[in-house]
């Protein structure tokens, strides 16, 4: 036993609850009208997943510009702000909003905050689509803050006014010493209705940091845009792994990573299919590691309904 190699797998692994619906309604919409079925950006961050929808006659687009008048649309997990929804009907286009209903329940928050006269702040990263999509529920009203260092420089009108949300999928060490941080210059500040990071980000976190101490080397299965991806790795490296990768397919794995190594451990983004992680596993196996152990932390059965315009039609 001692000359064995092994390999820890994380669970939960697969799809979270959000991006299966997301990925479902592209589907769905396919088998109901057929291609093409027009998607704005990506469904979700995965390069394996968009290319296996493109295939099947989902075309990803930019901006509801780019779509046809009179075409269908799917809107990502990721969320759109007002404005978006606003261009798709000045197109007259037909949607259909796989907006993770986690991601929906930050909008509401935020647009329940602004209409009650409080700043926002957003701790989240700039650019990404889930931040665009909320901080346009609530234009002007709204800070976006994407590290602790950022809090010095914040301004704000009314410091007893003030409230922060954060995207679904960052890190949950990081945004709470971000919000250490906030709190430590705005003592009124006040905290949002219930958690914001989503519960198979958190689930991830804490299985990568079970199995982070026992290996010596951990590779997360996710795309470079996938943030709850690289937040895995980071997470990985803060909780004691003895270095931490990410790949998007088995074979990005280089065999120097774990050559000489005894335990490596395995994880996965919420956004990627199972069958990228056997892969990994079939790989390292080749690669010596003949002992495969699943570490699970917590078990996931939440579903989400496929949108409204779908549960409209068999």
């Amino acid at each position: 036993m001692s000359g064995e190699r092994r390999v820890l797998v994380a669970a939960p692994r697969g799809y979270c609850a959000g991006v299966d619906r997301a990925v479902a309604s592209v589907i769905k919409a396919l088998g109901l009208y057929g291609p093409p079925v027009y998607v704005r950006g990506q469904i979700v961050h995965n390069t394996h997943v968009v290319a296996r929808l493109a295939a099947m006659g989902a075309v990803f687009v930019h901006d509801v510009d780019d779509v046809p008048h009179g075409a269908r649309i799917v809107f990502s997990a990721h969320g759109i702000a007002p404005h978006v929804r606003r261009q798709a009907a000045e197109r007259d286009l037909i949607t259909i909003d796989a907006t993770c209903p986690l991601v929906t329940k930050v909008h509401k928050e935020a647009v329940r905050f602004a209409a009650e006269g409080y700043e926002i702040v957003l701790i989240g990263h700039a650019g990404h689509e889930e931040v665009e999509g909320t901080a346009g529920q609530a234009p002007g009203r709204i800070h976006v803050l994407g590290t602790p260092e950022e809090v010095d420089g914040l301004e704000v009108a009314d410091p007893t006014r003030i409230v922060w949300l954060s995207q679904t999928t960052l890190s949950v060490d990081e945004t709470a010493h971000t919000v250490h941080r906030l709190r430590e210059r705005f003592a009124l500040l006040e905290d949002p209705p219930s958690d914001d990071i989503c519960y198979a980000t958190q689930n991830r976190q804490a299985a990568v940091k079970q199995i982070a101490p026992l290996s010596d080397a951990v590779i997360v299965v996710g795309s470079a845009n996938s943030s709850n991806s690289v937040r895995l790795v980071e997470v990985a490296r803060r909780a004691g792994a003895g270095a931490a990768y990410r790949i998007d397919r088995a074979t990005d794995i280089d065999p120097t990573w774990v050559d000489g190594l005894r335990t490596v451990g395995l994880t996965s983004g919420a956004s990627v299919p199972e069958d990228l992680v056997d892969d990994a596993v079939a790989h390292l196996r080749r690669l010596g590691f003949t002992v495969v152990e699943e570490v699970a932390s917590a078990a996931e059965a939440l579903a989400f309904a496929l949108p409204r315009e779908l549960r409209l039609r068999p």
